[in-house]
């Protein structure tokens, strides 16, 4: 079982920046496929950005070139480096870890952390 808790969101203004974490429990970290999710009132969960196990991304278009998905596998850390901050990017960010591990395909979510952008 694999437990995800992420941090670091807070209440910014437009054009701030913010880092997320999501740490993970466990000893397998390094082999799941990372993910960053967000949902916003009233919208589905969306993707925001993907990180492999060999470290290849992939950056929703609503992103790219503000924010910046990292891993640190000897932390069991993900981050989410999140610059130039807009209205639009209010939601409640989630982590997910994904992938085939053990021969089972496994999937967990954390609980989210809530990103504000406001003036």
């Amino acid at each position: 079982q694999v437990q995800l808790v992420e941090s670091g969101g807070d209440l910014v203004r437009p054009g701030g920046s913010l880092r997320l974490s999501c740490n993970s429990s466990g000893s397998r970290f390094s082999l799941y496929r990372m993910g960053w999710y967000r949902q916003a009132p009233g919208k589905q969960r969306e993707l925001v950005a993907r990180i492999t196990s060999d470290g290849s991304t992939y950056y929703t278009d609503s992103v790219k070139g503000r924010f910046t998905i990292s891993r640190d596998n000897a932390k069991n850390t993900m981050y989410l480096q999140m610059n130039n901050l807009k209205a639009e990017d209010t939601a409640v960010y989630y982590c997910k870890a994904d992938g085939v591990v053990g021969g089972t395909f496994q999937n967990y979510w954390g609980q989210g952390t809530q990103v504000t952008v406001s003036s």
